[in-house]
Order: C-alpha cells, then structure tokens, then sequence
C-alpha cells in the first residue's frame, strides 16, 4: 500500500489561512470500502511531526472535487491533521481542544460509516455512543469557553455586590412607595366619598335652612302678633289692677283729686273720671320701673290659669321674685294699712310666701302679664327696645296712641296743638315693628298776638 506523498508547509502566522487549511484536510466525501480492503487495518494512515513548528500532511490536490487518493488500488481515507497554535494567541489551549475534539469526533464518525460495511450492528451502536461522546465533549467545551469569557467580563466583586445591595434597598423602597401609594389612592376615594357625601348633606342643610328662614320669617310675624295681644293684655291687667284700687281709695276716703295731682301735678283732664288714668299712670311707671328687657322662659308662668298656683309651686322662681318685688313696691305701706287696717299682706310676702286673696290675686295677675312681656320682647328681637314719652311732648301718631281709644282732640276752627300730658304705658321697637305707647293727651291753644 503506497502513502500519498506529504509535503511540508509553511508556517502561516495567519489564523484564517491555518482554519482554512484545517477545513480541506478535514473535509470528508462518501466513503466506499473495497473488497480487498482489510477491514481490521488501523485507519491512521498519516503520520504528523512537528519540527519548527511546521506540519506534515498529505499532499492536496489542485481540485476540490477530491481530497482522496488511491495507492495499489486501495482507497486512502483522509485522517484530521493536528494544526499547532501558538498557546497564547487567541486562547491556544481551548482552540488545540477544540481541533482534537472534532477530529476525533470526525473519526469517530469513520468508524461509524464503516460499520455498516460490512454491516455490524455491534460496531455501529459503538460508533454511534463514541460520536455522541464527542458531541458531548464539544458541548462541554463550548459551555467552558462561555463561563470564561464569562468571568473574563464580570465586573469586580465587591462593585456588583454594592451595586447589588442598592438595587435591593431601591426595590424595597419601591415596594414601600408603591404600598404607600396603594393606601394613599384608597384614601383618596375614601376622601372624594366623604365628600360627596358632605356636599349631599350640605345641599340638604342649605334647603332645610331655607326653609327654616321662611318658617322664622313666618314665626317672626306671629311672635310679633303674640307680642302685640301681651302688650294689650298688660295694659288691659293694670287697667283691672287699678277699678280695685280706686275703690278701695274711696272706700278708705282718701281724696281722689288730690292724690291724682299728687301723681301728676297740674295735669288737665278733659273730663273728671279720665283721673283714672293718673293712677293706672302710677301703676305701670311702677311695675316697667328699672327692668331691663332680657330673654326667658315663660312657659312655666303661662301653663297656669291662675298666676298663684305658678307661685306657690315654685316660691323661689324668677316671677316669685318679680312679683314679691313689685307688690312691695307699687302697694305703700300707708295704702295697704288704710285698704285693710293691717299689714298682714305685707308681712306674708315679706316672708317669701303669696297669699290666696282677692287683692293680692288680681296683683298677680296683672304682675304675670308683665313679666311675661318683658321676656318675650327679647326673644321676638334680642334688639328689641322700650322707650317711654315725656310730660309735654308733641303728640306723634307713629310713636303714640291715645288711651282713650277713638276718643281724640279736634280742634273747633281754631289753631290748637296737642300734646302728651302724662304717659300711660311705655312703648316698644321689635325690629321694624312699633308698639306705640299709650299716652294721655290735652289741648293746647295757642296764645294769640296783641
């Protein structure tokens, strides 16, 4: 058996050229097996040496069409060459494993072809687990290559490590804000919530105060109203306070005339029974004397028919008080004694009690109806005012009415002037209502030129 005749070549300092040349002398074609071929001899048929770093190969042919060449009619099959590289030039020792790897893997794929001529099942699944070794082989040097270049590009330790521990402590305070967020964005519908609700609830307080004005407004005409039937029914209980009064005067023989000039001294009356008036004067200048007008409750007072069941139920209250003052006040000493020939009267409210008999009953009653005016004025108005009229005023129907109801001054043809000769009961402002005063009134002619 002839060897193809091998000639050296040259050392190539290019690795392209030496891959190139490694890829013709590794190329395989379809191998066929002669009959005379010895099936057991070695298939290694070239020989490699190393001098200078030069390598010893078969000899190529100027075609590409084959790389085989027959020696005493046997077919030379082509065996891997070995293609020395220098160690530290574009990672050496990986590339030498990389070559020896596929030409043994390429071997090994020989030997599996040439198990199936003759056919040997035993050879071929041996040749086929030695190609599948070295596919493996390959596999695991290719995953060695990458963990190195793996390494070779890993940044220093301690940098990934601090780079590492930021991204971590970065991530946890995302998952805080995002957490914070989560409560926030609940909050803030439960916010909105809360306020749709309070607009709801204000859209129904607007309108129930709407409501509310026009009921005040409406509660305000009747308290005015209300306020109005006390003032008359006060007027009307020291007009009662007084008939006894003046009865009890005469019966006593006290000189009307001169006890009316002793309450209003000079006053002209246009006819002798207006007298009455004087002491009805006297009365309520007495019981409006020195009160203030301030709010409270009545209801107490006006739950009872009778003003001296309110006061023996409750002897301590505001209107007890009122009314104790007020009887020691407008009742003189001397009156008392002469209306009765005793003080016992006296002596009982003095004492902080309230007797049950006629005189002191009717008191009450006149002393309920005032004190009940004073209280209402103020809650009507809390700026509500009471305003009197001085002896000599001109008489002014916006302020003033006459007691004597319809009965008035008209002057006969000649110029005359009216005016305020003593004032009855006081007069009150509620807001921008008038409750005029109640005034006695005399004319006054005027003196004529000489």
């Amino acid at each position: 058996m002839e060897y193809a005749t091998t000639k050296p070549s040259k050392p190539s300092s290019n690795i392209s050229e030496m891959v190139s040349k490694f890829t013709k002398v590794c190329k395989l074609r379809s191998i066929g097996v002669f009959s005379n071929e010895n099936p057991n001899q070695n298939p290694h048929r070239y020989h490699r040496s190393l001098n200078d770093n030069n390598i010893q190969s078969v000899g190529e042919d100027s075609s590409d069409a084959t790389e085989e060449t027959e020696c005493a009619d046997e077919k030379i099959h082509p065996q891997p060459a070995v293609v020395p590289v220098k160690a530290n030039m574009y990672g050496g020792d990986f590339i030498l494993q990389l070559f020896e790897s596929i030409s043994a893997m390429k071997l090994a794929y020989i030997q599996l072809q040439e198990a199936h001529v003759p056919y040997n099942p035993d050879k071929i699944i041996a040749a086929d687990e030695c190609v599948v070794a070295q596919l493996e082989a390959l596999c695991k040097i290719k995953r060695s290559f990458k963990e190195k270049q793996f390494i070779k590009a890993k940044p220093d330790s301690s940098y990934v490590d601090c780079v590492q521990a930021e991204i971590e402590v970065n991530e946890k305070l995302l998952e805080k804000l995002k957490t914070q967020k989560r409560f926030k964005d609940a909050e803030i519908v439960h916010l909105r919530q809360q306020l749709h609700d309070l607009d709801l609830g204000n859209a129904i307080l607007v309108e129930k105060v709407r409501q509310k004005s026009l009921e005040r407004k409406n509660v305000r005409a009747l308290n005015i109203a209300m306020f109005q039937d006390t003032f008359i029914a006060a007027s009307k209980s020291i007009h009662d306070f007084a008939k006894p009064v003046i009865s009890l005067m005469k019966a006593s023989g006290w000189d009307l005339d001169q006890a009316a000039n002793s309450v209003e001294p000079g006053a002209v009356y246009s006819k002798r029974s207006h007298k009455k008036y004087v002491f009805e004067a006297y009365i309520a200048r007495r019981m409006f004397h020195g009160i203030s007008l301030k709010s409270y409750n009545v209801d107490d007072v006006m739950r009872f028919d009778d003003p001296i069941d309110s006061l023996i139920e409750n002897h301590n209250s505001g209107f007890a008080k009122f009314c104790r003052k007020k009887y020691l006040f407008v009742v003189h000493p001397v009156m008392e004694m002469s209306f009765f020939g005793n003080l016992d009267q006296r002596m009982f409210v003095l004492g902080g009690k309230h007797p049950r008999t006629p005189f002191y009953q009717i008191f009450a009653r006149m002393a309920k109806w005032v004190w009940v005016l004073k209280g209402i004025a103020t809650s009507v108005d809390p700026k509500a005012e009471i305003f009197a009229v001085s002896r000599g005023s001109k008489f002014s129907d916006v302020y003033m009415e006459s007691i004597e109801g319809e009965e008035t001054f008209i002057p006969n043809g000649e110029q005359s002037d009216i005016k305020v000769e003593f004032m009855v009961m006081p007069g009150f402002r509620i807001g921008d209502t008038l409750v005029r005063s109640q005034v006695y009134l005399s004319e006054v002619k005027p003196i004529c030129c000489a």
